[in-house]
């Protein structure tokens, strides 16, 4: 790699690491689990990023390989494994209550991993459904089918507590 490039890529990765492993921490439910998605998708990305033409593609196309990353990671996860149902102690840049973060997160944490990325992807990372769709590799008929699952699935989780979040 170039040092240009070089220097871009760790400009990039100073700049949105953060944000990445925030986005790694809401597919996987566990920190540790996600620096090591953030990890595996940054090296991936390493070694593809010579190939990048357009500067701005650089974070959708990292954001990309960290969706794929983790899917393949759930697809090859052993049937014993199950996600873990704890959270840390704090949650930064929480902007909303606390406790309805905690619950909302718990609830993430159980809805199926193909879901949870289509969720993540559309209300966490803002993303359209054309955006989602592209980064998943399906069909936006697909994203709208898993986002209506993906909300369902939530809601069964909550049940009664989505009453309490809405009530405040």
């Amino acid at each position: 790699m170039k040092p240009e490039q070089e220097h871009a890529f760790n400009e990039f990765v100073t700049a949105r690491g953060a944000a990445l492993r925030r986005t790694a921490y809401l597919l996987c439910g566990d920190w540790h689990d996600a620096e090591d998605l953030v990890q595996t998708a940054l090296t991936k990305a390493y070694a593809k990023w010579h190939k990048l033409r357009n500067p701005d593609a650089m974070h959708g196309f990292v954001r990309q390989v960290l969706v794929r990353s983790f899917v393949d990671s759930v697809r090859k996860r052993s049937s014993r494994e199950t996600p873990s149902g704890t959270l840390p102690d704090t949650l930064r840049g929480a902007s909303e209550d606390p406790d309805t973060r905690v619950v909302l997160l718990a609830a993430l944490a159980r809805v199926s991993p193909a879901y949870r990325a289509v969720l993540v992807m559309r209300f966490w990372e803002d993303q359209s459904i054309e955006q989602t769709a592209a980064l998943l590799n399906k069909n936006s008929g697909a994203v709208r089918s898993a986002t209506s699952r993906g909300l369902d699935q939530l809601r069964s989780i909550l049940g009664d507590q989505v009453l309490d979040l809405v009530r405040g």
